[in-house]
């Protein structure tokens, strides 16, 4: 059997090696626009910014290694043109040899992947507007921060993964670094309260914010550019653009193939597509939410080299399946780590999902040994049934075991009550007794147990003020003195016991202390003297964190002209 495959990289690299593995005998041709066939497309920021300094470090095979190793047939520069279901062929352009031929095939792998998002602005095509997919991309960027050099300016377009990823590295490499953001908040899988942390965090470590912002048009300005914003506008001498990407699907939309309303090629769980001698991997493709079952277009690495393998297996007759995309994702912002699985909660509540959340705020090991730090765990889950929707994680060592730790639990359907049973890792210097998984777990099973009642911070500012209810801070008097919520009363925990008689039992009480654990101590302590008590989730930091964002950037200037 021959089989072709046009594109490398995730999907392509990953389907053909498979593939060899499998079937020593198979004919399998590689079909590769570009000069590279597999290569780190996640690390391109660190090559530009000059983390990854030799440009061979992102080269994971040579075309000659690959065909060495798998004994395939592997032509770069080879750009296919159309596709002949009918004659089963492919049209093929040797960009090197400037000439065009054709190709038969058995079965045919689509791999061509996805394109950077141009946005429809004038000024996008000037020089010194960059995007960033492949190698050459990354050559072109990180010669043009060469040439600037320290103290000059760049803009970012876009707040998602790469562009955060890149505004580190721009950073790093002295360039006064602003992003621009449509929506409010920074790295759209995050939910806006756990955005909050590293938008105080990227603002501390010199990065400027333009979130809610839309940019309108590009334009020369001297030697740089000035970027035109909805808030304004910003001078700039370098601008990248990272508002996403579409699937190139041209070859499969001509061919006849199904696609979705935005260019996805549609693909069944063996990774076939509507022509069963057709199949199609990698960002190119619209495969399903594991949670949902919805349509979904998830464009990660990690998915792509698993969807290659499944099409191999298909094809070599192996019942393999693929069952969706959760999202899994992390993202290293200088020493800021956030992660991220499953559904967040503003996508379970648009899909009419019954689903309630819990927040922890935690060391990542033992508070004890020396080099602690802080993070923050928020865990969505099905009201009904305590199944796990989601989760994400701010904070620094200990984030990334923990998503994988929930995303593996999210895999194999696991309730909130499910994580209380984890037998986790523990020694000071790695975790906690009780590791920050538990502790979510342990929330949960106390909510949906009945022994405590939560309000969320997007609640405080409905709660009534005139004395129908009591409105309690349980924070020692040195936290409250560096601030309170309006309305609050302070009265510490280790006095409550004895101060029961200035509350009013016919009242319903709402208590919040700095993390959200010893109001719920104090929950526990009201609600065996009769009262009907609430815990802030997240306590006074998340919801200070959060409402602090009210507070807007300075505004951007005018260009000089």
């Amino acid at each position: 059997m021959k089989t072709v495959i046009i594109g490398g990289v995730a999907g392509g690299a990953s389907a053909a090696a498979r593939l060899r593995r499998l079937d020593e005998k198979a004919e399998i041709v590689l079909l590769e626009r570009g000069a590279y066939i597999s290569f780190a497309n996640c690390g391109l920021p660190y090559y530009v910014g000059g983390t990854i300094t030799e440009q061979s470090a992102l080269t994971l095979q040579t075309p000659e290694s690959f065909r060495r190793r798998f004994g395939i047939d592997v032509r770069v520069r080879s750009e296919v043109l159309a596709i002949d279901r009918a004659a089963r062929t492919v049209a093929v352009r040797s960009l090197d040899a400037g000439r065009e031929y054709s190709e038969s095939y058995d079965k045919l792998i689509l791999s061509t992947g996805a394109e950077p998002l141009v946005p429809p602005i004038e000024g996008a095509d000037l020089p010194g507007v960059y995007t960033l997919r492949t190698i050459p991309d990354a050559l072109a960027l990180r010669g043009k921060v060469e040439a600037l050099g320290p103290g000059r300016r760049a803009v970012i377009v876009g707040g998602g993964y790469i562009g955060v990823e890149m505004a580190e590295n721009l950073v790093h490499a002295g360039l006064e670094t602003t992003i621009v953001e449509m929506a409010d908040h920074l790295i759209a899988p995050l939910d806006f309260d756990m955005a909050a942390d590293v938008h105080h965090y990227a603002q501390n470590m010199g990065l400027r914010l333009r979130l809610g912002t839309a940019v309108t048009g590009i334009r020369r300005q001297g030697e740089g550019l000035c970027v035109a914003t909805s808030q304004g506008e910003l001078e700039a001498d370098l601008v990248l653009l990272s508002v996403g990407v579409r699937p190139e699907s041209r070859l499969a939309r001509e061919a006849g193939l199904a696609c979705n309303a935005r260019g996805g090629i549609q693909v069944d769980c063996h990774m076939q597509t509507s022509d069963p001698d057709i199949y199609a991997v990698g960002d190119a493709v619209e495969t399903t939410d594991f949670l949902t079952g919805d349509p979904a277009m998830i464009p990660l690495a990690g998915p792509a080299n698993r969807q290659g393998r499944v099409a191999a297996d298909s094809l070599c007759g192996i019942g393999a399946a693929y069952t969706g995309t959760q999202g899994s994702a992390v993202l290293k912002l200088f020493d800021m780590t956030v992660a991220t699985t499953g559904l967040n909660e503003r996508t379970a509540r648009a899909r009419g999902i019954d689903c309630d959340k819990v927040f922890v705020y935690a060391a990542n090991h033992a508070g004890y040994y020396p080099g602690s730090t802080m993070l923050s765990l928020k865990v969505l889950f099905e009201r009904a049934t305590g199944k796990l929707l989601g989760a994400q994680l701010v904070g620094s060592e200990g984030v990334d075991k923990r998503c994988d730790v929930l995303a593996t639990a999210i895999r194999f359907g696991a309730t909130g009550e499910d994580l209380t049973r984890l037998e986790l890792c523990y020694a000071p210097p790695f975790g906690s007794a009780k590791d920050p998984v538990n502790m979510a777990g342990f929330m949960i099973e106390n909510l949906r147990g009945g022994l405590v009642k939560q309000f969320h911070w997007h609640d405080v500012k409905d709660l009534p003020r005139d004395g129908s209810v009591q409105l309690l801070d349980v924070r020692t008097p040195a936290e409250t003195a560096r601030g309170m919520i309006g309305g609050f009363r302070s009265i510490p925990l280790d006095d409550l016991r004895q101060r029961l008689s200035e509350l009013d039992r016919s009242k319903p009480v709402y208590v919040h202390c700095h993390s959200g654990l010893r109001s719920y101590l104090a929950c526990r302590i009201l609600t065996g003297e009769g009262f009907d008590c609430h815990n802030l989730a997240g306590g006074y930091r998340l919801y200070h964190a959060v409402v602090g964002e009210g507070t807007p950037p300075e505004r951007a200037m005018p260009c000089k002209k």
